[in-house]
């Protein structure tokens, strides 16, 4: 029987229990996918991600319990957090490849890590059949970029929202809700993805890879402070640089084990 060590980390918190917990691997060599699946299943978080040192990088993939993602921030500040952290790598900036190509993380100020990203744009498209009746409530627009991004009219209207689940995932797209923030917030989102088998996501760091250039837009300036307004809840500050994003947040870890393999 072989004995893997695991992490949950919950990332964009500063304390346990809030946050979006993500489980983490560091790994000598990549095992199967199917192996990868299983451990993403048993840990039964929203994502749990995989790291293999690669030279001066390190390889990176994230899990849900039913499918591989393409790109996950939070998982990556957790994966980040614990090479830092509980491994002790003393480098001050790691780059990790992976299928969304190179991401980078650095230290912050306050044990807060820094993400760099891409940005994602995205359009005004139609309001598809059945999404507002799917989230129960008016939609003011709606726009696509990797995800579909709707507009509520306050951040009231986000926090307030239960979406049918069983409608939405009649909508074949990962859904983001967002609307201006209130206090110290300049915008509030919350993020469901059905297509890959998450209800409600507590944080979403790939979700502000959209949404920063989109507020860029609309307020007229670079630099944000966020809210997802998830019952966890965390904060993700966010900077449009280019035609890249800064994601910055904390990590605090809540487990170490091993897990047993067969």
């Amino acid at each position: 029987m072989n004995e893997l060590a695991i992490y949950q980390v919950d990332a964009f918190a500063t304390r346990a229990f809030e946050g979006n917990p993500a489980g983490v691997c560091i790994l000598e060599a990549w095992p199967s996918d199917a192996t990868m699946l299983a451990i993403a299943a048993e840990m039964n978080v929203a994502e749990t991600g995989f790291s293999v040192k690669q030279g001066d990088t390190y390889g990176l993939r994230w899990f849900t319990p039913t499918t591989e993602v393409a790109l996950c921030g939070h998982g990556t500040l957790a994966n980040a957090h614990v090479l830092f952290n509980e491994l002790g790598v003393s480098d001050s900036l790691l780059r990790f490849e992976t299928q969304s190509g190179q991401l980078r993380v650095e230290r912050a100020e306050q044990g807060k890590l820094s993400m760099d990203f891409p940005a994602v744009p995205n359009e005004p498209c139609a309001e598809p059949a059945g999404l507002a009746e799917a989230l129960g409530t008016k939609l003011l627009a709606v726009h696509r970029g990797r995800y579909l991004m709707c507009e509520l009219e306050s951040a009231a209207a986000v926090s307030a929202l239960k979406p049918d689940f069983g409608l939405l995932a009649k909508i074949p797209f990962n859904v983001i809700v967002t609307a201006p923030g209130e206090g110290p917030y300049d915008f509030v989102s919350r993020f469901f993805a059905l297509p890959v088998g998450v209800a409600e996501d507590p944080v979403t760091g790939s979700a502000h890879c959209e949404l920063t250039p989109f507020w860029a837009k609309r307020l007229g300036k670079t630099q944000f402070a966020a809210r997802q307004l998830s019952a966890r809840g965390g904060d993700v500050d966010c900077e449009l640089r280019g035609d890249r994003v800064q994601l910055t947040g904390s990590a605090v870890t809540v487990l170490r084990g091993q897990m047993l393999l067969p």
